[in-house]
C-alpha cells in the first residue's frame, strides 16, 4: 500500500470527500491538519500551483484537487469500487460529477450572499436540488445499492445541508423535506453508512466554524 498522507482542513467538504473514499476502501493514512491562514511549507511544496487542500501524498508523490484525487484512489485501490465496470455507465457518472462541480458555485454564492443576491442564490440551489431529486430516483445511493463516486462528490450536500448547518448560518431554509423527499432520503442513507458516519464532524463545531466564516465574509463586503 505504501505511505499515505492527507493534507487537509477539518472543516473542508473537499477534504471529507477524500476521507470518505479512503475509509470506504479501507486505506489507512496519516492526516496532517493545515492552518489555511498560515500555510505550511509542506503544503506549498506539494501544491505550489493552487496552494490548497486536499493534497494526497502517496509514497512521497503528491496529488492535488479532490476530483483528481478521487480518480487516483479509485485506480490505485480497486477494492470497494466507486465506479461501475461498464464504460458507458462510468461516463454517465463522470457527467454528473462534472455537473455537480459546475453547480457548486451556487452553494458558495448562497453561503456568502445577502439581500437580492442571496435570494437569487437560494433559487439557484433549489434548481440544482430539483435536478438531483430526479436523478436519484428511487435508488438508495446515486451509485445504486452502494456508495459510488457521485455520492462522495455530492457529499457536501449531506455534510452542509443534511443537518441544516448552512441554512442555520444563512437563515434561509432550502432543503425542504416535502419538496425534495428523495434527496432527503439519500442524505439520511449517506450519513448513516458506517464509513461515512464514523468521520462526520460535530454539528456544533461545524455550525460555529461556518457562522464565523460567513460573518467575516459579509463584513468585508460592507466595508
Amino acid at each position: 500500500m505504501g505511505e499515505v498522507k492527507l493534507l487537509g482542513s477539518w472543516a473542508s467538504g473537499y477534504v471529507y470527500r477524500i476521507k470518505w473514499a479512503l475509509k470506504l476502501k479501507g486505506v489507512t493514512y496519516e492526516f496532517v491538519e493545515e492552518d489555511l491562514a498560515h500555510k505550511s511549507d509542506l503544503l506549498l511544496q506539494y501544491n505550489p500551483v493552487y496552494k490548497k487542500v486536499p493534497v494526497l501524498v502517496h509514497n512521497g508523490k503528491p496529488i492535488s484537487e479532490s476530483t483528481v484525487i478521487l480518480e487516483y484512489i479509485e485506480e490505485t485501490w480497486p477494492q470497494a469500487p466507486l465506479l461501475p465496470k461498464d464504460p458507458y455507465e462510468r461516463a454517465v457518472v463522470r457527467f454528473w460529477v462534472n455537473f455537480a462541480e459546475e453547480k457548486s458555485t451556487s452553494i458558495k454564492s448562497f453561503f456568502v450572499s445577502v439581500g437580492e443576491e442571496l435570494q437569487k442564490a437560494t433559487q439557484e440551489v433549489r434548481e440544482v436540488f430539483k435536478i438531483l431529486e430526479e436523478a436519484i430516483g428511487d435508488k438508495k445511493y446515486f451509485g445504486g445499492d452502494e456508495i459510488g463516486l457521485l455520492d462522495i462528490n455530492l457529499g457536501w450536500i449531506a455534510l452542509l445541508f443534511g443537518v441544516g448547518v448552512l441554512e442555520e448560518v444563512v437563515g434561509v431554509e432550502v432543503l425542504v423535506v416535502n419538496d425534495f423527499p428523495r434527496l432527503f432520503t439519500w442524505i439520511q442513507n449517506f450519513r448513516e453508512h458506517p464509513a461515512i458516519k464514523a468521520i462526520l464532524p460535530s454539528h456544533q463545531e461545524f455550525f460555529a466554524y461556518y457562522k464565523k466564516r460567513r460573518e467575516i465574509i459579509v463584513a468585508s463586503k460592507t466595508e
